[in-house]
């Protein structure tokens, strides 16, 4: 199943959900089809890609900050790609490491592969001699709910 994207009804992006949700939604009549594809299998339906909620959801505190530091969000930051090999993530690296002082942060944490982050170990990249590919930055939710469209 495909994720669908979730407008508030000023067209700001909210969040993602599976398409079994959105059904429901639409169903439920809270929302409605912004964007759609034909079906492939049957071709009756047309399967929502967007869609947009009929009232407005206030969400002042998305605009106060951004999301708090996690793990799984750091590597959906980062495209789940080691930020000094470029190959497929499975773990997140502390640019300072945290026996340094290096605190869980997303300025000080990037995602990495396993042999990497095992080879950088205790020491910062300029030490061990491993460049980032990637600057860490601050996401914002906008960020989230569109690099995972």
């Amino acid at each position: 199943m495909s994720d669908v994207l979730v407008l508030n009804a000023d067209l700001g992006p909210l969040h993602r959900v599976s398409l079994r949700h959105a059904v429901r939604m639409l169903v439920r009549q809270v929302a409605e089809v912004h964007e759609a594809r034909p079906d492939s299998v049957i071709g009756v339906w047309p399967v929502p890609t967007v869609v947009r909620l009929v009232t407005y959801v206030v969400t002042r505190w998305r605009h106060s900050r951004g999301p708090s530091w996690s793990r799984a969000g750091v590597l959906a930051r980062d495209g789940r790609r080691c930020a000094y090999c470029n190959r497929a993530a499975s773990t997140i690296d502390h640019v300072l490491p945290r026996s340094r002082g290096g605190a869980n942060s997303w300025l000080n944490t990037v995602a990495a592969c396993y042999p990497c982050n095992q080879r950088k170990g205790n020491r910062t990249p300029a030490e061990a001699r491993m460049p980032l590919h990637v600057q860490p930055a601050t996401p914002t939710w906008t960020s989230f709910a569109v690099s995972r469209a």
